[in-house]
């Protein structure tokens, strides 16, 4: 994450938003909030015609998002960002078409709004449903990710939400024309424009705004680094749904096959590095270190990957191989850049000890041919995913079958893991009599 980022959002009592910008947020607000009830009764049909129609005005607007894009790209560049972030903001015509089949993908879900949870008829004759139902308005503060926007009007639209958008100076081109896009494809198909508004033109003070309307915006998401979600939990008065820092390990047990967690550990690395659910710490057992180790660390070297190693790491890096001694603060970083710090640890235990300790709670993943070996891990350890000879790369709403992800989220409460559609409703009790009173 680079200092230049303006949308850390680093709040402090002098950046609260004047009346002005507070009374445009709310309106803003106000707006989504009368635009979720149009939806809210909604059909599928309706909403599933209207993801279509996004995708197709995405595909037909290309050139001039990618030329937004570029200017997005163009001005962070100037500014030192750096790759991994580059990277998250870049689109490309290959990206957009993706993003539309996502959102194709999403209208072939099942819609949510109105599945029954659970059900019962109450020895007095009354009969209860517990049903899924829109949260009405879900703000999204997020950074360098003009895709998110897309996602999160997608899972808003088929979840019977409304959103509001605060998605940085650092694709505020590339985001404005996208907002544009959908809204026209919106009100085309007899839809409100206000159900996808941004507030990226009033800045910080808009957002801080955004966290305060409570009773306006149901819930808040962040996504992007560990100071833009800490800003968002401490400051708002929104509910806030915690997501996504990922200080995410890979941990090759004693009986791991090494042609099986070598490919395992670089893709959970280099497949793309400014993302979630990149490893940012490599474990190894002490008895399958010599054989693993000196091959998956010139591996590493050769796909361009620092290592950040431990004396053991060191003394088994082959030649040519530099490793960087590592301290306490590699253990707890997300790097989102090609780095990563690697130990040798005596046991499953020491390795289940040492993630307890660093971890952020979003994925771990272990690498070994031992049941016992992987029932503990898995057991023992309290991440939102836990992969048994997968790749922490598989972390995601898409790879799940879940469509296109809000975010993923870190902590208990509501939702844990990739939110998708149904982690965008809440329930309702609906509750059928028959001339009952409580006696």
């Amino acid at each position: 994450m680079t200092a230049s980022l303006e949308n850390r959002l680093d709040v402090s009592l002098a950046s609260v938003p004047g009346d002005d910008i507070a009374t445009q947020v709310q309106a803003t607000a106000r707006r989504a909030k009368v635009a979720s009830r149009v939806l809210a009764t909604a059909t599928r049909a309706t909403k599933d015609a209207a993801l279509h129609a996004l995708a197709d005005a995405l595909i037909a607007a290309t050139a001039e998002i990618v030329t937004a894009n570029g200017e997005d790209l163009a001005r962070g560049s100037a500014n030192g960002t750096s790759p991994g972030l580059l990277d998250r903001l870049a689109l490309s015509d290959a990206r957009i078409v993706a993003i539309a089949d996502a959102l194709r993908e999403l209208a072939a879900l099942p819609d949510p709004v109105g599945e029954v949870v659970r059900g019962s008829t109450l020895p007095n004759g009354m009969r209860l449903r517990q049903v899924r139902v829109p949260m009405g308005v879900v703000g999204m503060i997020y950074e360098a990710r003009p895709n998110v926007t897309v996602d999160a009007a997608g899972l808003a639209l088929k979840s019977g939400n409304a959103v509001i958008l605060r998605g940085g100076s650092a694709a505020a081109r590339s985001n404005e024309v996208i907002v544009e896009v959908l809204g026209r494809a919106l009100e085309a198909q007899g839809l409100p424009g206000d159900l996808v508004q941004s507030i990226d033109a009033f800045g910080r003070a808009g957002a801080v705004a955004l966290m305060h309307a409570r009773g306006l915006v149901d819930v808040l998401v962040p996504r992007g680094g560990a100071d833009l979600i800490q800003t968002v939990v401490r400051e708002a008065t929104v509910p806030v749904i915690e997501t996504g820092v990922g200080n995410c390990h890979v941990y090759v047990d004693a009986s791991a096959d090494p042609a099986m967690a070598l490919p395992i550990l670089l893709n959970s690395k280099t497949q793309r590095v400014g993302v979630c659910n990149a490893a940012e710490t490599l474990l190894v057992h002490a008895d399958a270190a010599p054989g693993f180790l000196p091959s998956a660390l010139a591996a590493l070297a050769q796909a361009g990957v620092v290592v950040h190693g431990d004396a053991a790491t060191t003394a088994l890096a082959p030649p040519g191989v530099d490793v960087v001694p590592a301290t306490d603060e590699d253990w707890a970083t997300e790097y989102l850049s090609l780095d990563i710090a690697v130990r040798v640890v005596d046991d499953l235990d020491a390795a289940i000890e040492h993630i307890r300790t660093w971890t952020s709670g979003h994925t771990e993943a272990i690498v070994t041919r031992d049941l016992a070996s992987s029932e503990r891990f898995v057991a023992e350890l309290d991440s939102a995913a836990i992969m048994v000879n997968a790749s922490t790369r598989f972390t995601d709403g898409g790879q799940f079958g879940l469509g296109a992800e809000i975010g993923i989220s870190t902590q208990k409460l509501h939702a844990r893991g990739p939110m998708g559609l149904a982690e965008l409703t809440t329930t309702k009790w609906i509750v059928h009599g028959d001339g009952h009173v409580r006696p």
